[in-house]
């Protein structure tokens, strides 16, 4: 226990930086606490907005959750250039070329800020024109166009957040990336119910005062991440100069991300289709289905900090010439992350009301939710092995075979399954939850066939 306990402390304060050597179980504990932890505090972001946001309305969790169907189109640029930036630092520290990597962070900062900006400026103008579109009332627009403006604007905050904790991750430094969280997250706790109900001279603003909470959470991790790749004494140091755009690290770069950033904009435009099939049912459907997601993305988001790991572990392993190391440590990941989802899996599907009911107690609610919750959960077996072996892949710098794969089981197959079942056969809202535990059970065999091939690890990067 007292090896244990040291070992955990170790992981904590960010002891090593490099696993290119020595045993693996080690290494994937040593980077996967912190990264699990990461991710835990992530999703606790989607946790404590619609905790709070529930306390207003259901229009009010509705307007959240069409908000977040469409964001999740920043979220595929971020996490895309996140897993480029993974991939490219990693490599380069597994060389041992710490000057190229600090040149490579310097890089996915311009094109992150680009992007962002690209993306976050059209969507606050026209916010109101997205809850349209997404089939938001006009009542629901009026309420929550604040909200959805605000969100958009602060995409350059969270689109850094992603990928300068996608550079720490490639750098080993996995203990800044998730301490980065924390901060991020307590100023959120702390912030979202003095501005949605107010408190002394801050007056009560609703669902507004989430966006305000979530946006200087978000920008207040961001900078922490940025003091500490600009500091000294770190594994790769970023340096005023290397902000001079450089075009080879660019088009790298851009190369990699391009698989990244399609494969999540494949995964999350579904989620976007999936999301307008759901709101034709009405705004109960819409409400049960983000309060659903959001206890999902609690568990799935840890599960993400162990393939995280299993990313760097491949990343950095194969820039040392160590391809069958790389391949091991993925599979250990795999099956570790595997167990963990089972157990959690059998908790939620056995207590999916007592946790819904914990968030809502509206009974239409709280039974669209429950229903989502339980079938997702039948697929989580799955989702364990298919998270880490598609990261595993992107670690390698192979970001295209993912994005094939999740072109043709979410288009192709989950989002005409989840009309067919929904609309044509007259399932309802649970013909789209059993697309998504579809596919996502297929997209998993498909990535783990993919990766016993072995084609990844010829991969030049």
């Amino acid at each position: 226990m007292t090896k244990f306990i040291r070992l955990l402390l170790a992981a904590l304060r960010g002891s090593e930086t490099t696993y290119t050597s020595g045993s693996i179980n080690r290494a994937i504990f040593m980077l996967s606490v912190p990264m699990v932890l990461e991710m835990v505090m992530e999703s606790l972001f989607a946790i404590v907005d619609v905790f709070f946001v529930a306390q207003i309305s259901t229009e009010a969790v509705a307007t959240v959750g069409l908000t977040e169907s469409v964001l999740t189109i920043v979220y595929s640029l971020a996490i895309g250039l996140s897993t480029a930036a993974t991939a490219l630092v990693s490599r380069r520290v597994g060389e041992g070329n710490a000057r190229e990597a600090g040149k490579s962070v310097a890089q996915v900062i311009l094109v992150s800020v680009a992007i962002a900006l690209l993306i976050g400026i059209p969507g606050a103008v026209f916010a109101d024109d997205i809850l349209r579109l997404m089939g938001g009332d006009e009542h629901l627009i009026a309420n929550g166009v604040g909200f959805t403006r605000l969100i958009f604007a602060s995409s350059p905050a969270i689109v850094l957040l992603y990928t300068l904790s996608g550079c720490l991750r490639g750098a080993g430094e996995a203990s800044v990336a998730m301490r980065s969280l924390w901060i991020a997250n307590g100023f959120n706790i702390v912030l979202c119910p003095v501005f949605i109900f107010g408190f002394g001279p801050i007056p009560e603003m609703g669902v507004m005062g989430s966006a305000i909470a979530t946006t200087m959470g978000r920008s207040a991790g961001a900078l922490y991440q940025l003091y500490n790749l600009m500091r000294s004494g770190r594994v790769i140091q970023v340096e005023t100069s290397d902000f001079r755009p450089d075009s080879r690290i660019i088009r790298i770069l851009l190369g990699l991300a391009a698989g990244g950033t399609a494969q999540f904009l494949v995964g999350s435009a579904s989620w976007v289709f999936l999301t307008r099939i759901l709101s034709t049912f009405g705004s109960d459907v819409v409400a049960g289905y983000t309060i659903a997601i959001r206890i999902m993305i609690f568990t799935i988001m840890p599960s993400w900090g162990m393939a995280n790991a299993a990313s760097t572990l491949v990343g950095q392993n194969l820039g040392a010439k160590q391809p069958d190391r790389a391949e091991t440590s993925a599979w250990r990941a795999a099956f570790c992350n595997m167990l963990f989802l089972l157990a959690v899996g059998i908790v939620f599907y056995l207590g999916a009301a007592e946790i819904v009911g914990f968030f809502n107690r509206d009974p239409n609610v709280v039974e669209i939710a429950v229903n989502c919750l339980r079938i997702f959960c039948l697929g989580y077996i799955f989702f364990a092995y298919g998270m880490v072996i598609s990261q595993a892949l992107n670690g390698a710098g192979d970001t295209r075979t993912p994005t094939i794969i999740n072109v043709i089981c979410f288009w192709l197959i989950e989002i005409p399954l989840a009309y067919l079942l929904a609309n044509l056969l007259n399932w309802g809202p649970e013909g789209v939850f059993w697309s998504v535990a579809f596919s996502e059970s297929l997209l998993a065999v498909i990535a783990v066939l993919v990766f016993h091939r072995g084609k990844w690890k010829r991969v030049q990067v």
